[in-house]
């Protein structure tokens, strides 16, 4: 492609709107371009970079015997009704009545339209396993959209299911796409981390997510250095301190005034204590019954893991709860109340001493209580993992990262075939459920993860497999008869090699030519200036592509070419680079 010809629109201004480099970066290279919040156009830069992701999600869907289908985007209410979630999603769903008044859903997700595509036509043990899969757009009614591709109200996702007749069955395929996964972002060139994950509305026991590090990201994981275990902080399991818990009431309380400091940000800034010199308590109410729940100043409580070690879900207490205890909101704590309650501790309050609680008093809290003053009725893992923590596997510590969401994976059971009644008749001619699992990433999200985890202020960097062009050609001087003719040769010698290029045939200059090039990210570049008169051209790589590479490939930054060698010099280079990435990947 020529410059002059493409549809190229660079910016020099940081646009206000963006709040992370990839964002930033993507409308300053003219890659998208906003619409409405949350919503994006893909212009022939960015949709070049899309189809490329898309094409590698294909074929490793290919490798491991997926058939590709493309479902609805606006859905019926009904199968949505039929499994819960026309309830339990609305927060993010975009609903609306058609002109007879039927109720319809932009698709979120597609589990309830797929399982009734097979419960139709899958009726024996004969017919499974099955894998389908849709590269499609989907929309998520997201209050606060931001970072552009990240978090936005349209965007395309690939969603894969498996259907089979037995629990076997499915841990095979599961692991078929967790390596198929690891491919996808291995030949993107994108350093992930497999998390253990929550299911979420999703549904499932067991599932993983695939996460780039980023502060881009709104997830965060914990990782364990010592034994490699990694896990989202939702779930990820905190090992217990060998403490000994023995109660012993205290006397003499210490109160101390607090007035209107119901929180603990607003009691760190006016104590002058750590976050970690708190004991907060949180009440819930289960059925007539209370529960306090205690957990150390700095974390927080979870309630993905205390609704699992309750055994139900628990809801938080209103005013009138706080009442009938003889306590106040924002002031509760686990001793003095009014009437005897369940009291659970998180682990992370076994061994404080001198802490901080709640008096159970409106502007008053008590100060110098030891774990051992409190009657806590049991210890529990249930709070989110934090740096520090330590690691249920070894007891090594969790360092705690930011990340990104790129993929995840669900074993789903039974959630789904059997409310929508997708039934197979085995061997024995027993009638059962289809077991499923599903398997999502994010199409459009990786563009702006692989920004995210190798690109600088004013330079997008590309991986190889996802650059819009492999090849930028800058003509120094496009005025200069022999500068233009040697570029146009170069710039058809490589097309002829279906190397892909973009020219930058603008009478701008250098400076500019060389600004945009690194802009647009695109890993090398051919200059043709004044050394075509000694029969040579520079070739310059992109700052940072060598860090998307698996091998040390170049040693240097820019390198004399002569013109006589060039084109095998790229083709070697692009046939290397191919080999290298793809390899045995390739099908």
């Amino acid at each position: 492609m020529k410059y002059s010809s493409y549809f190229v629109f660079t910016s020099k201004e940081k646009p206000s709107q963006a709040y992370n480099i990839s964002h930033s970066l993507l409308l300053r290279g003219s890659y998208i371009l906003q619409l409405a919040a949350g919503i994006y156009n893909f212009l022939p830069l960015g949709f070049r970079v899309l189809k490329k992701v898309w094409k590698i999600i294909e074929e490793e869907m290919d490798r491991i015997g997926a058939l590709e289908v493309l479902m609805p985007a606006i859905h019926p209410s009904d199968l949505w009704e039929k499994t819960g979630r026309w309830q339990t999603m609305d927060d993010v769903m975009f609903k609306f009545q058609d002109k007879k008044g039927t109720k319809m859903v932009l698709g979120t997700t597609h589990e309830e339209i797929i399982t009734y595509i097979v419960s139709k036509y899958a009726k024996s043990y004969k017919n499974l396993p099955l894998l389908l899969y849709q590269i499609q757009t989907k929309f998520r009614d997201e209050i606060r959209p931001k970072g552009g591709l990240i978090r936005a109200r349209e965007f395309i996702m690939k969603d894969l299911y498996s259907f089979h007749t037995s629990w076997e069955c499915l841990n095979k395929t599961y692991q078929d796409v967790y390596d198929a996964y690891m491919r996808i972002f291995q030949r993107l060139s994108i350093p992930v981390e497999v998390v253990e994950a929550f299911s979420g509305p999703i549904g499932g026991d067991v599932s993983h997510e695939f996460m780039v590090i980023t502060d881009a990201g709104e997830d965060k994981f914990v990782k364990c250095p010592n034994c490699g275990y990694a896990a989202s902080v939702e779930v990820a399991k905190i090992g217990s301190r060998n403490i000994q818990y023995s109660y012993t009431p205290k006397e003499n309380l210490n109160k101390i005034y607090t007035p209107d400091l119901k929180t603990i940000d607003q009691l760190v800034k006016s104590i002058g204590k750590k976050e970690s010199d708190f004991i907060k308590s949180v009440l819930y109410k289960e059925g007539n019954e209370y529960i306090l729940v205690l957990v150390r100043g700095d974390k927080e409580i979870n309630e993905i893991k205390l609704s699992k070690y309750l055994g139900c879900e628990p809801v938080l207490a209103k005013e009138e709860d706080f009442e009938k205890l003889g306590s106040v909101a924002g002031f509760i704590g686990p001793i003095n109340l009014r009437k005897k309650i369940k009291i659970i501790a998180d682990f992370s309050v076994l061994g404080l001493k001198n802490a901080i609680i709640g008096a159970n008093e409106k502007d008053y809290h008590y100060k110098d209580v030891d774990y051992e003053n409190i009657l806590i009725d049991e210890f529990a893992d249930i709070s989110k993992a934090i740096d520090g923590d330590l690691c249920y596997r070894c007891r090594g510590y969790y360092k705690l990262f930011p990340a990104l969401e790129l993929g995840h994976i669900f074993k789903l059971g039974t959630k789904y075939s059997e409310p929508l009644e997708a039934y197979f008749t085995d061997k024995d001619g027993k009638t059962k459920p289809i077991i499923m699992g599903c398997y999502g990433i994010g199409v459009s999200r990786i563009i702006s993860a692989i920004i995210e985890a190798y690109s600088i202020e004013n330079s997008i960097t590309w991986t190889f497999n996802s650059s819009p062009f492999f090849i930028y050609i800058i003509t120094v001087n496009i005025d200069d008869e022999k500068q233009f003719n040697i570029s146009e040769k170069i710039y058809k010698d490589l097309l002829s090699e279906n190397i892909e290029v973009l020219w930058d045939d603008r009478k701008e200059s250098p400076g500019t030519k060389f600004k945009d090039w690194e802009l647009l990210g695109i890993p090398l570049c051919i200059v043709v200036g004044n050394k075509i008169n000694q029969g040579i051209v520079e070739l310059k790589i992109n700052s940072n592509f060598p860090k998307t590479l698996p091998m040390n490939y170049f040693d240097r930054s820019f390198y004399d070419l002569s013109l006589s060698d060039l084109i095998t010099k790229i083709k070697q280079i692009y046939l290397d680079l191919d080999r290298k990435i793809n390899g045995i990947m390739k099908i």
